[in-house]
């Protein structure tokens, strides 16, 4: 039986309640998956109006979602309002999101929805209520805790064009560094490769993994986390079968014909990872958690508080990351 997709609010003042309406307007033009936002009804009429959008809302049970998205937008509540002003969060703003995302990971878990798909969040806001964790990623891996042990968390952007990894995630540059090992790429790596056979269906997946320093360390002139950390850390992995390449240099990676030899690059910090996809693919990029018992798929951009409510942001990337999330849930039987 088929299941929607659970889409979360995001930040309230922020641009997710305006992609979720363009999206959902565009179904039929582009024969999107059912999906149903966790929200609040009521904000979500308000910002269609303020968008000039006309936009039938259904408040709705999750297993009716399906039933209702051909005639209206299902709204699932999770009996938290929000009443921030575009731009302008307020003290809704935290916990609207933070319900919605844990309901939404509820709802696939008891089987209610196929994956979670989140829109964007502020942490800033989400600190200020006493938020703990860096961001969705590591939330998400609490929220999947089994037993008190929580999985690793591995963040991917994927888009045609370019698929990245990050090792290390919502770090300072310093704590990425000091928190790199041989251990965590090969951990990193494992899941990415099992992640990729089972969702994305690739028998024998090629990565290339990229060094920290400049030039890949230059042989040990610019550093030697090439030498100590991750050289070792192919090793292992090339004795696990898996096809892998590096320490590579970062800055000679992401040109097109470098593209072409693998089918994902494993960066050793953030924006290594993160810089060359949002370049190549920022509209159509989709940010994915592996490494989860579910499916989790989001838009590979913030909460533009400075557009949120003006009618300007684009939906492409939440258009895509619904995709995705529909894609991978049914290579899995969800």
């Amino acid at each position: 039986m088929a299941k929607p997709l659970a889409l979360t609010s995001g930040e309230p003042a922020g641009i997710g309640p305006d992609i979720t309406i363009k999206a959902w307007l565009r179904r039929n033009e582009l024969a999107l998956p059912a999906f149903y936002l966790l929200g609040d009804r009521d904000f979500l009429g308000h910002r269609a109006k303020t968008l000039g959008l006309a936009v039938r809302l259904a408040e709705v049970r999750a297993e009716d979602a399906i039933d209702a998205f051909a005639d209206a937008l299902p709204v699932v509540a999770t009996g938290h309002a929000a009443t921030a002003q575009p731009g302008r969060p307020d003290s809704t703003s935290a916990e609207a999101a933070m319900a919605s995302i844990r309901q939404a990971v509820r709802d696939v878990v008891a089987g209610r929805a196929a994956a979670v798909v989140t829109n964007p969040i502020a942490k800033n806001v989400l600190y200020r209520a006493g938020f703990r964790h860096p961001g969705h990623t590591e939330f998400l891996a609490e929220l999947a805790a089994s037993n008190g042990h929580a999985p690793q968390p591995v963040m991917m952007l994927w888009s045609p064009a370019l698929a990245v990894v990050p090792v290390t995630i919502h770090l300072s540059l310093r704590a990425a560094i000091s928190q790199l090992s041989r251990d965590l790429i090969v951990s990193t790596v494992r899941i990415v490769v099992a992640d990729l056979k089972a969702r994305f269906g690739l028998a024998h997946p090629r990565l290339a993994l990229s060094g920290l320093n400049p030039h890949a360390g230059e042989d040990g002139s610019l550093g030697t986390e090439e030498q100590t950390i991750v050289a070792p850390a192919v090793e292992i992995l090339r004795a696990d079968g898996i096809e892998i390449r590096g320490p590579l240099p970062a800055d000679t990676m992401f040109h097109d014909a470098a593209r072409k030899t693998y089918d994902c690059a494993i960066c050793m910090y953030h924006d290594q990872a993160l810089i060359p996809i949002k370049t190549l693919a920022f509209e159509d990029a989709v940010n994915v958690t592996l490494g989860l018992p579910f499916v989790r798929t989001s838009p590979d951009h913030g909460t533009a508080f400075d557009i949120a409510g003006s009618g300007r942001a684009n939906p492409s990337s939440l258009i895509a990351a619904l995709r995705l999330a529909a894609r991978i849930a049914a290579t899995q039987g969800a």
